[in-house]
């Protein structure tokens, strides 16, 4: 039913379009961009990983009331970021409705100078698409030129030719308000919280492995992380294993398979975050954490299996992503790889 659904929403979209039409469109959203001071930045993905991929943006607008609006359940990865001036989760109740719905009404009631739709560079997110037109109202909409995204928004930002990154393909969007997409780092909050609990990890070197992931193809096997780790333990460090929701089986089987390594209890984001600036070091598939890795500015060894890197890695020092598609039928030239790039 994929497909199907798929099409759907884009013959929605693109019916919606033609009903919100309006003339001289771009030429006003020009003229207002001119004095714009409330932004919204729109990222309705509950995702992790997608939310904190967007605080670059947050940062490039400096100076600007900038407002942001997300899923509900990752509302708890931007709260204390640096340059939001408000927060809000995306109220999806009667979406039907459209502009009376409540998730729409309240926002649009805001009366936001520009909107932008981080949506999907490459693939048009529909419903980001309609609720950002539709909360905009006189506001100029910003987003991806892509799809219906042309017709729908005031100011279609084309992708850049010249790279793949997910994140500066984001940045890329702000340039109809003259801010450039100059690369920027990943935001995270000073991790609040007690963090007595890892009086036990100081003075002495450890590393966090984290070896789960969302889905189960882009997951590099658990031998892997078993290799990884007795290499860690070579070397002097004692691998922490953390894990995510459903993932302790799996943390639990690598430690078994290392005597020595040490099983994370359960965490929060803010906990996880704490752990891995004191580990120093975070070993970890394609997944959320290696973006809060980035964003707490440790070292950071990831992962790819079937995943461009160019599009999602952060490969500029002192991280290291690794491309391992080529040789996912070797376990052994997998470990050696990683092991190489720990040093």
């Amino acid at each position: 039913m994929k497909p199907l659904e798929r099409a759907l929403k884009l013959l929605l979209a693109w019916a919606m379009a033609l009903l919100l039409w309006r003339p001289g469109r771009r030429a006003r959203a020009l003229e207002r961009l001119k004095t714009a001071r409330r932004v919204l930045v729109v990222r309705l993905d509950n995702r992790v990983g997608e939310a904190l991929l967007t605080t670059p943006l947050i940062e490039a607008l400096a100076g600007r009331e900038v407002h942001v609006v997300t899923h509900p359940k990752v509302t708890r990865v931007l709260e204390g970021v640096p340059g939001i001036a408000r927060l809000w989760g995306y109220d999806g109740r009667l979406k039907w409705l459209g502009r009376l719905s409540p998730g729409v009404r309240r926002l649009r009631a805001e009366r936001f100078d520009a909107v932008i739709d981080c949506g999907n560079w490459s693939e048009p997110s529909v419903t980001a698409l309609l609720i950002s037109r539709l909360i905009a109202g006189a506001g100029a909409v910003i987003g991806p030129a892509v799809g219906p995204g042309r017709a729908l928004m005031d100011l279609p930002v084309p992708a850049r030719g010249d790279t793949q990154s997910e994140l500066l393909q984001r940045l890329h969007l702000l340039s109809p308000l003259g801010v450039t997409g100059e690369p920027r780092a990943l935001r995270f909050r000073q991790p609040k919280g007690d963090q007595a609990w890892l009086e036990p990890l100081r003075g002495a070197p450890h590393a966090v492995v984290n070896p789960g992931g969302r889905l189960d193809y882009r997951r590099v096997p658990r031998e892997v992380f078993v290799g990884v780790c007795r290499a860690l333990l070579a070397r002097g460090r004692t691998p922490v294993v953390t894990w995510g929701p459903g993932e302790e089986p799996l943390a639990s089987a690598v430690v078994a398979g290392v005597p020595g390594a040490v099983l994370a209890p359960p965490t929060d984001l803010d906990q996880l975050a704490a752990l891995m600036r004191q580990a120093g070091l975070t070993i970890c598939n394609n997944t959320g954490p290696m973006h809060l890795s980035v964003a707490m500015q440790v070292p950071t060894v990831a992962l790819f299996l079937h995943m461009a890197v160019e599009r999602w890695g952060h490969p500029y020092p002192p991280h290291r992503m690794i491309d391992l598609t080529d040789a996912a039928g070797s376990t052994d030239q997998m470990v050696e790889r990683v092991v190489a790039a720990i040093g």
